[in-house]
């Protein structure tokens, strides 16, 4: 692949956001954040936390390397998962955190638009914000549909038993997800007790679950006619069984148990359908559980923070003040 990437061309195919010539012409361009580009400074100064002490679950015997095609800022090749920790100013800090999961196609993890500008813009509101590096699930490893998963269970538990030394209230842990890391946040608030991998240390004896969750832009569905094919062919391999597909489909699984969840889609998003929003907060409010749900009229797929210059642009106001409000329940 010559030449700069365009997330959007990767997970359209085509690189075409089809949306009608005559509203194109009537408005200013969406200033959606870029993707794509080198690691950003703030990534690379970040703290970082291995997952693992040892290797990983399932580990491949040969370790899998990083893409020579992609942009930086799109990470493969993740043998060693990790988060990458950000810090509120002390004066600032709400004893909050927040665990961040960048998507990709579950093909590679975009830490800049999903990963570092969301770490700026939630630190700016007292949240110590964690971005996880996750293993891809199509680089080798065993039980793959299970991958993501292990790591993100052993993410929050990580968090949660380092709580005092991060300052944050362990009860307080939220999740964040976009489009495939959507689709891993889903997974996370619904399958967080499901025993994925063997315990290793005391942190494994912690709860996995969030106490709140936000979904941008998520792939919820595991068949078409609205799954991301690309994603649900990374997470569950060419011909999955019926039995591995309804495990992986987040929306099947909403119980009493998960926790209040925050859904923000765009109408005219061409590579993850909005019905995939539909069908987890259809769940929602079948189990009877706390929800909100934001549908845009333009955004397209992949806009992380949001286009400045439209109302998609205000989705981490709503969102700090959806957790502000069930925050306030925990801390009560």
């Amino acid at each position: 692949m010559d030449g700069p990437v365009n997330r959007r061309q990767v997970l359209l195919g085509s690189g075409a956001l089809l949306m009608p010539a005559p509203a194109l012409a009537a408005r200013a361009a969406l200033r959606i954040p870029a993707g794509g580009g080198p690691l950003p400074p703030e990534w690379t100064a970040a703290e970082t936390i291995a997952l693992w002490a040892a290797a990983p679950p399932g580990a491949p015997v040969t370790p899998p390397v990083r893409s020579a095609t992609l942009d930086p800022a799109f990470i493969t090749g993740v043998a060693r998962p990790e988060l990458r920790v950000f810090r509120p100013a002390q004066s600032k800090s709400n004893g909050r955190a927040l665990l961040v999961i960048p998507g990709g196609a579950y093909t590679f993890i975009s830490i800049r638009n999903e990963g570092t500008d969301v770490a700026r813009v939630m630190t700016a509101r007292g949240y110590t914000v964690f971005v996880l590096v996750y293993r891809l699930p199509g680089e080798g490893w065993a039980n793959r549909s299970d991958v993501p998963l292990q790591d993100a269970q052993r993410a929050m538990r990580v968090i949660r038993f380092g709580a005092a030394g991060f300052g944050i209230d362990p009860a307080t842990v939220a999740v964040l997800g976009f489009s495939a890391g959507g689709h891993l946040a889903a997974s996370l608030i619904t399958a967080a007790a499901e025993p994925v991998y063997a315990p290793r240390d005391a942190a494994d004896a912690l709860d996995a679950r969030p106490c709140c969750a936000g979904l941008i832009y998520p792939v919820i569905a595991a068949t078409p006619p609205h799954t991301h094919l690309l994603s649900a062919q990374r997470l569950l391999g060419p011909q999955p069984t019926e039995e591995a597909i309804v495990r992986r489909s987040p929306a099947r699984h909403v119980d009493m148990a998960t926790p209040p969840t925050f859904l923000v889609h765009a109408i005219d998003d061409e590579a993850v359908p909005y019905e995939n929003t539909m069908l987890f907060i259809d769940a929602l409010r079948a189990a009877r559980r706390p929800a909100e749900l934001h549908l845009f009229e333009e955004g397209g797929h992949g806009f992380g923070i949001g286009p400045v210059n439209a109302p998609a642009g205000q989705w981490p106001a709503l969102f700090a003040a959806f957790l502000d409000r069930h925050g306030s329940q925990l801390a009560a």
